[in-house]
């Protein structure tokens, strides 16, 4: 290989590094070119690539890339199967362990899970969990059944304090409605009242003086009476 073909291997390797959470690492030794061809066309229906490259191009990419965890691993032949961020890692470890029981030649070697260093035997482990997609339906079940008891609680109160609200404001609709009423009644009163003119009270002095006029006018006709018997 050439060495610019090498830098070019390296560079790749390195930013897969840098951008891959999830990888298994295996031993290949002892693997035929078909074995291998079979056991990737595998990894990449469930979502990983699978890169065979010389320790000493993976190691410079290791280190570039500061993965301590594959500067560990990379003892003898190593493959790498990168896991993409469809993929599945539960089917990529059970396809990794079954090429290794199959085999009798591979061997899992350990990884990153999500970011974390992972053994052999954990990568076995995650191996044996039903698929993905059926893990995550069983973990969604016991989390959506909680979660409905949950929002059943606060449902309820949540409706009767609808219905506390909603009749609040219907009597308070209908008190309006009410003096609006009661004021359009009054008005014409009002209106009535302030046309009529208020009737005029007797003072003491004008009742007075209509007792003693009709007095004044007899004593004067006694006076004329007198009068004129005298002059007979």
């Amino acid at each position: 290989m050439k060495k610019e073909e090498k830098e070019r291997v390296v560079a790749e390797l390195t930013e897969r590094l840098r951008t891959t959470e999830t990888l298994l690492v295996a031993d290949y030794r002892g693997l035929t070119m078909p074995q291998i061809d079979e056991l990737r066309t595998k990894l990449i229906e469930h979502g990983a690539r699978f890169a065979v490259v010389k320790n000493t191009l993976t190691r410079r990419a290791a280190e570039a890339a500061g993965s301590d965890t594959l500067l560990a691993l990379l003892e003898g032949p190593t493959a790498i199967a990168f896991l993409e961020s469809d993929g599945d890692p539960v089917a990529v470890a059970k396809a990794l362990v079954d090429a290794a029981r199959d085999t009798k030649v591979l061997e899992v070697r350990g990884g990153l899970l999500e970011g974390r260093p992972v053994a052999a035997a954990e990568i076995e482990s995650l191996a044996k969990l039903p698929p993905f997609e059926v893990l995550r339906s069983q973990v969604l079940g016991a989390i959506t059944a909680p979660l409905t008891a949950i929002v059943g609680l606060f449902t309820a109160p949540l409706q009767d304090l609808y219905g506390l609200l909603d009749a609040r404001i219907e009597q308070l609709r209908e008190q309006g409605d009410t003096s609006e009423a009661q004021a359009s009644g009054s008005e014409p009163q009002a209106e009535a009242a302030a046309g009529e003119p208020a009737p005029e009270a007797a003072t003491p002095a004008a009742e007075e003086e209509s007792g003693s006029e009709p007095q004044a006018e007899s004593g004067e006709t006694d006076t004329q009476t007198e009068t004129e018997q005298e002059e007979q």
